[in-house]
């Protein structure tokens, strides 16, 4: 006696399925026009049709039963409609199932109903009712839950950070939402201009809009001005500052000395809080660097009691020519895009009666305003700038916050920062980034992969980033197969149930006796294959305290403010107007 697995061949030419549905639609045809003619032969004084439809069928088709007409004609049409509204309801019921892709079969095995917790309105609602903010939205809206089909929020005290590949629909589907939703002040940071025309028309309706476009990614005139100087108030910030010129001036993988950078950023610290002391334009910085014998910051640091920053400054004055040559290069290498006169009409004054507005990070927090920091990433990027203007009105949100009741601000700040890594290169971020969700300071980092944090915070310090959010986003088109193997990890795994059948078989035949196998085995709910290919539309969401859910993301064209959108689309575009 032996023992054989046996599967069942198919054939690509197998008409079953077909033959079944005409056999099942026949009869149903038949039952109907039985049932109609039952119904409707006493209205008409005719005889009833015999006792069932095959019957009825076979009369019918010998001409022993006339069909009734009149009322039977009413109850047939009756029925062959319910009969194509029910049809068109499969269809399409079948279509919009055929056109999920396939990673929707894994929102089963992740989070769904209960299990999602604080991530739904309810939940959200309720953290916002917590805090007393009140709006037509509870929170940072993240997408639908494809099982369950439940709409999802980050509430006004998580962080975020999203990792989403090129072309996948982050601005879209992400940033311009989370924008047009914001209760109070916005603050974004881009490398591109759609943002800004999608939503500042429906901003504008809110508060003030204020563009930052030093480089003219949107082509905006510098109708207002900031004085960076105006954030340096104490040594501290001069380093802050000299921090931000240093990070966003370099290739994050350029080589660096140990000595040279080091002391070029605290000289280019010093020469910045010499400047504010002076209250001089911040363009007089790179005056004084290229006149490394010019002792001007040290005599002004001195009468300002800035005693050991001069002390520093002099040493350097007073260094060997090829040290002090070096020390004094690096630094103007740090501060390049201060030559760009373009750039120079944001950040200083344009002659001694200029009229135009100041921006002011302390009164901007204060209101329901926007602020769009634009640039472009390079070696000549006003990226230091956009990180220091940032950096000065998320530093001015959190003063004004611990005024307030609960140390929180009263409307949330939502900053949507797009392209971080290339324009906005916060180097202390991961450090803050926990603390600040705790003062109503909502901050969404948007990388296009995990590398690109690595450049700008390393390997520790983009975990820790990612550690230290609340929400967590991955919305597809990454290759990164480490980065992927996490996350498939962390979607955990499912029990994969498998049936096997087997026979009996004895010499000369079968013997007819078959036995059902049932193995189990684990499988991940997410393969690397299945996160490297997500379709646009999907994202894999991770928030603390809740399983993993997959979610829908709605564009903004599908959202409550697509008419408000696609008005100042029609404005600002220039693409509409060409």
């Amino acid at each position: 006696m032996t023992t054989e697995q046996r599967k069942k061949p198919r054939a690509e030419d197998d008409w079953t399925k077909e033959i079944a549905l005409l056999i099942a639609v026949v009869v149903a045809l038949l039952c109907g026009a039985w049932l109609a003619a039952r119904l409707g032969a006493p209205f008409d004084g005719q005889p009833e049709p015999p006792g069932n439809p095959l019957s009825f069928a076979v009369a019918l088709a010998k001409g022993d039963y006339t069909w009734p007409g009149g009322a039977a004609d009413a109850v047939a049409a009756g029925e062959a409609t319910l009969l194509v509204v029910a049809a068109l309801a499969v269809y399409r019921v079948r279509r919009r199932l055929r056109d999920r892709p396939d990673v929707d079969r894994a929102a089963g095995h992740l989070a769904r109903g209960e299990e999602l917790g604080k991530l739904t309105m309810k939940g959200a609602a309720a953290t916002a009712e917590r805090l007393g903010v009140r709006g037509s939205v509870p929170g940072v809206f993240i997408g639908r839950s494809v099982h369950g089909r439940q709409p999802l929020f980050g509430s006004f005290e998580d962080m975020h950070i999203d990792i989403w590949g090129p072309r996948t629909g982050k601005t879209t589907r992400r940033a311009i939402p989370a924008v047009l939703d914001a209760p109070g002040a916005v603050l974004v940071t881009s490398n591109k201009r759609d943002i800004v025309d999608a939503t500042r028309g429906p901003r504008q309706a809110r508060g003030q809009v204020w563009v930052f476009d030093p480089q003219q990614v949107a082509s905006e005139a510098p109708a207002w001005w900031w004085n960076p100087l105006s954030y340096v108030t104490d040594v501290a910030r001069a380093r802050k500052l000299a921090d931000h010129f240093a990070s966003g001036s370099r290739d994050a993988d350029a080589a660096t000395d140990a000595f040279f950078d080091p002391a070029g950023q605290d000289l280019l610290a010093h020469l910045l809080l010499a400047a504010a002391c002076a209250e001089a334009p911040v363009t007089q910085v790179y005056g004084w660097l290229s006149n490394p014998k010019d002792d001007t910051p040290e005599r002004v640091l001195r009468s300002a009691g800035h005693s050991m920053p001069a002390d520093a400054l002099n040493g350097v004055l007073t260094a060997p020519d090829k040290q002090r040559s070096g020390i004094y290069g690096v630094a103007q290498q740090m501060a390049s895009c201060l030559i760009n006169p373009e750039v120079n009409r944001w950040v200083t004054p344009v002659s001694p009666d200029d009229r135009r507005l100041e921006f002011d990070p302390a009164a901007f927090v204060r209101t329901g305003s926007t602020l769009y920091s634009l640039s472009r990433e390079g070696s000549d990027s006003a990226g230091p700038l956009v990180t220091a203007l940032t950096v000065a009105v998320v530093e001015a949100a959190e003063e004004y916050a611990t005024t307030q009741r609960g140390g929180r601000l009263p409307l949330p700040l939502v900053g949507v920062l797009d392209e971080a890594a290339n324009v906005c290169r916060w180097r202390a971020l991961p450090d803050l980034y926990s603390h600040y969700g705790s003062r109503g300071i909502v901050l969404m980092t948007i990388l296009q992969s995990w590398a690109q944090g690595v450049e700008v915070w390393g390997e520790r310090g983009m975990e820790k980033l990612w550690s230290a959010a609340n929400i967590r986003v991955y919305g597809g088109g990454v290759s990164d197969t480490r980065f992927l193997g996490d996350l498939s990890e962390l979607a955990g795994e499912f029990e994969l149930r498998e049936y096997s059948t087997t026979r009996e078989s004895e010499s000369g035949g079968w013997s007819g006796n078959r036995t059902v196998n049932e193995s189990v085995r684990r499988e991940r709910v997410l393969q690397v294959s299945d996160l490297g290919s997500l379709p646009p539309g999907r994202a894999l969401v991770l928030a603390s305290g809740t399983k993993p859910v997959l979610v829908e993301t709605i564009p903004w064209w599908q959202g409550p403010h697509a008419r408000s959108v696609q008005a100042s689309l029609t404005k600002h575009d220039p693409a509409p107007r060409a």
